[in-house]
């Protein structure tokens, strides 16, 4: 009990924050809302005498939100870029507002990332380094300096310090957790809130969270990427350093390109920009379809040109990953939007499982059509894939489609890469740039070549099977044996103190459900309390 009442006295101060930064809803939405909540909010947005009133009081609300949880720390920060990629869970303008939130914050003293680089070393960091510079960038959970290698042959080379905030680990720890008591909570009273599955949801945050907070990780998905990408012409990834690597300090080359944020500078150096729309679009198809791991936070600060007008992509803190089911997909529905064949886009979604079998294919197909044609009408530039994908998704909902977070982190990361690419081109042509990628894909994957990998593979997995299957019927015939020892003497039975238990732990069940509400309310109540007095 005591675990929840901390868990609710840190979301009730979140809620308060957000209230007064009124970033929750807007004034429509706060006046249908039942009368408790419309005077929580209005207690909320009280300032007391003593306390400094919002950064941020006006302007969109997208730029509110983004303030708010700018201003609840790191932890927020990221649970606001996570949920840009749920549309389903926040909606769609929620979901719009949030991809404008920028992960920046003040950077930390350059004393302590020094003593975190020499801990990482394992000696005095100005024993590896012959200079590092103050933090050129600083983020929710790291930040980056400049430096210079000391090497024996006295030749160092220039390279990028990723050092973790002190106390990163427990911060998000604690924020996690109460997440995670929400969403628990969300789910066990609110039955329509289960079929987007927060406490999932939650859980691929922590994993996401978790891993980004190991350095190490970032250093083995660029080394993963620098080997998927080592004949594609145009792109690369910085070199890394392993010695200098460990798990709160991440050690790379630095990139002296010139970054696309800077458009002027891209332009003096004389580099082709309506080319580099179109070659930043097929390497990030290419890298989803091909690969199935792509960067998934690929805006124009973590982009840069170098001096042979190659794209250099750093900061690989978040990635994301498709199965080749998803791959499949992904290519077989755009390719199908292409050539306006919506009956295949439908039967796609059917055969991998997103769509359930209950559903009339043939209105599916309907339903994607009335997605399609507006957009064949449009000119080329006004033509969005991330803005399909995204009405694809809210369309899929209406035929019972289960979320798919893969696929959502997808889309949202391609509505980045296009406004990049528009940036650079606004004439781009989303479908000619992206038609070359996706027909290379379907010939290699779904042509003889493609069809002699699959045979193999599948050779391979029943090689597999048949290796297993001794001890396969081993269990079966044990789970036989003890079923008919269950059911001897007249069928399965559940005896008296079998039933008496099972009554028990519903009890305990319906009275935690019960306890639940009454803590709720009871620390609100405490909190609001608190926060007057």
């Amino acid at each position: 009990m005591l675990g929840a009442i901390k868990h609710l006295w840190r979301l009730g101060r979140a809620g308060r924050i957000l209230a007064r930064y009124d970033a929750l809803a807007n004034p429509q939405q706060i006046a249908q809302m039942p009368a408790p909540v419309r005077i929580a909010h209005r207690l909320a947005r009280v300032r007391m005498p003593f306390e400094r009133a919002p950064a941020v009081a006006k302007g969109a609300r997208g730029e509110r939100l983004s303030s708010a949880l700018a201003a609840l720390g790191p932890s927020y920060i990221k649970l606001g870029q996570f949920l840009a990629t749920r549309p389903d869970m926040i909606g769609a303008d929620a979901a719009a507002d949030l991809l404008e939130l920028q992960d920046r914050l003040p950077p930390f003293e350059r004393s302590v990332a020094l003593a975190e680089i020499s801990t990482a070393v394992g000696c005095d960091a100005m024993e590896s380094f012959t200079e590092i510079g103050d933090a050129v960038a600083a983020a929710s959970i790291a930040q980056v300096h400049r430096a210079r290698t000391r090497e024996a042959s006295g030749d160092g080379r220039d390279v990028a310090v990723k050092v973790l905030r002190p106390g990163i680990e427990k911060r998000f720890g604690e924020d996690l957790e109460s997440f995670l008591f929400a969403a628990r909570l969300g789910e066990r009273v609110m039955a329509p809130l289960r079929r987007l599955r927060p406490v999932a949801a939650v859980e691929t945050l922590a994993r996401s969270v978790e891993l980004e907070m190991d350095l190490r990780m970032e250093a083995a998905a660029i080394s993963e990427m620098a080997g998927n990408v080592t004949e594609d012409d145009g792109f690369r990834v910085p070199a890394i350093d392993w010695q200098r690597t460990a798990r709160r300090v991440l050690t790379v080359e630095w990139i002296d390109g010139t970054p696309l944020s800077d458009l002027d500078a891209v332009r003096k150096a004389g580099h082709d920009l309506d080319r580099l729309g179109n070659a930043l679009i097929q390497h990030f198809l290419r890298h989803a379809m091909r690969d199935g791991f792509f960067h998934a936070d690929m805006h124009q600060g973590n982009l840069f040109v170098d001096a042979s007008g190659g794209i250099v992509a750093v900061d690989f803190g978040i990635m994301g990953r498709l199965s080749p089911k998803d791959r499949r997909f992904l290519a077989e529905i755009l390719y199908g939007f292409i050539t306006r064949d919506y009956k295949r886009v439908s039967d796609v979604h059917f055969d991998a499982g997103y769509v359930p079998a209950h559903q009339d294919a043939h209105v599916f197909a309907q339903a994607l059509r009335a997605i399609g044609e507006p957009l064949m009408d449009r000119d080329a530039e006004d033509i969005s894939m991330a803005t399909l994908l995204s009405q694809l998704f809210l369309v899929t909902e209406q035929f019972d489609m289960e979320t798919q977070p893969q696929l959502i982190l997808l889309q949202k990361t391609m509505v980045v890469v296009e406004g990049v690419a528009r940036m650079l081109n606004p004439k781009l042509n989303m479908w000619t740039a992206a038609e070359p990628v996706v027909e290379d894909w379907m010939q290699s994957r779904l042509g003889p070549e493609g069809r002699l990998q699959d045979a193999s593979e599948g050779a391979v997995t029943l090689g597999r099977f048949m290796a297993d299957l001794p001890e396969l019927l081993g269990s079966a015939g044990q789970a036989a044996h003890h079923l008919s020892q269950l059911t001897s003497g007249g069928g399965l039975r559940l005896d008296n103190h079998t039933t008496r238990r099972l009554a028990a732990v519903q009890s305990r069940h319906s009275r935690s459900t019960r306890a639940a509400l009454w803590i709720g309310a009871i620390a609100l109540a405490a909190l609001a309390v608190a926060e007057f007095w």
